[in-house]
């Protein structure tokens, strides 16, 4: 029986009212939505829950947003918070308590046999993002907290491996290590990839390894996605760099490419009616605006650029502070 992180989802998905019932029982039923306070189940009604809606994808079942602190996730988010769990493993224990399956199935469990793979395909690292826990209270928190992003909004699409697979580029044997695994999807929300960075096993900065970051998968057109884009969006290179704009415009939606390259090559969606491009200051970066905003007008999208005073937007945030950053990028945004 199929049992990781999607599978569990989608499963929960067909019956969210009931979920929404058991784990967020201060809200209560408004139309097709469930409201409620948060995720932990304060009363209220700024979070609302989709109840429903397809199986993937914009508007899916289950999905749901704060509009006080705009993340959003999907019910097996409302289990972790709700039932104050970290490990990926507890939480998938709960869902299938509450699904009445089989309790033992070892969902996610690293050393599981399973059919090969190719590696590096997108199948792995569907697998391998299936097999992280989020990041709430992990090393991968303290390390964006140290490159200044204390909060992540819509943090569905990060999560943390203790044991994450290292091949040193010489040949030397293979390494376990703990990692950030980014989740990288098309525009219908599909897993096509993985992104690794290796991480100090406290949090305090990138493994002390040669090549302490690496993508698995299918790339090209793709992101690490913050937020569900329809008319806006920020696009960028790096991680670090969107989730340092995020921090600052936490209701923008944004996309990682993770590379000059990728961002020329990323794939906007139809409904774009306009495109920040987060620069990265060096020839690289220029090309890659330059390449998508070209895109961008032949798609009949407004695409404007927006620059940092240092090298990237996370040198900026770390320089000089949020409000700083804030300030500057007021005049870069359009009415």
């Amino acid at each position: 029986m199929p049992c990781d992180a999607a599978d569990l989802s989608r499963r929960l998905a067909r019956d969210a009212e009931a979920v929404c019932r058991h784990y967020l029982s201060n809200g209560r039923r408004q139309g097709r939505y469930w409201t409620v306070g948060d995720a932990r189940n304060t009363p209220g009604r700024s979070m609302y829950v989709r109840l429903k809606g397809p199986e993937a994808g914009p508007g899916a079942a289950g999905h749901w947003t704060d509009a006080a602190t705009s993340e959003h996730g999907d019910l097996l988010d409302v289990i972790r918070e709700s039932c104050g769990l970290t490990a990926f493993r507890d939480v998938a224990d709960e869902a299938r308590r509450f699904l009445s399956l089989p309790r033992e199935e070892p969902c996610a469990a690293p050393d599981v046999d399973r059919s090969p793979v190719p590696v590096g395909s997108p199948e792995a690292a569907r697998r391998l993002f299936a097999m992280a826990q989020p990041i709430r209270s992990t090393p991968v928190e303290t390390y964006l907290a140290g490159r200044g992003i204390g909060t992540v909004h819509d943090a569905g699409a990060l999560r943390y491996h203790p044991r994450c697979y290292y091949r040193p580029d010489d040949g030397a044997p293979v390494q376990k290590r703990p990692a950030m695994i980014a989740m990288i999807t098309d525009l219908k929300g599909r897993i096509t990839g993985a992104h690794r960075t290796w991480l100090a096993a406290d949090g305090s900065g990138k493994a002390a390894v040669a090549t302490p970051r690496r993508a698995m998968g299918d790339l090209l057109g793709h992101a690490v996605r913050f937020g569900i884009a329809h008319d806006v969006l920020v696009a960028g290179e790096g991680i670090e760099t969107v989730l340092s704009l995020r921090t600052a415009l936490p209701e923008m939606p944004m996309a990682a490419a993770l590379s000059a390259a990728h961002l020329a090559a990323l794939e906007l969606p139809s409904t774009l009616l306009r495109l920040y491009i987060a620069r990265d200051a060096d020839a690289a970066g220029d090309r890659a605006v330059a390449t998508l905003t070209e895109r961008a007008a032949m798609a009949g999208i407004e695409a404007l650029a927006l620059s940092p005073q240092n090298a990237d937007f996370n040198d900026d945030l770390q320089a000089r502070g949020i409000d700083d950053l804030k300030a500057q990028l007021r005049p870069q945004l359009a009415p």
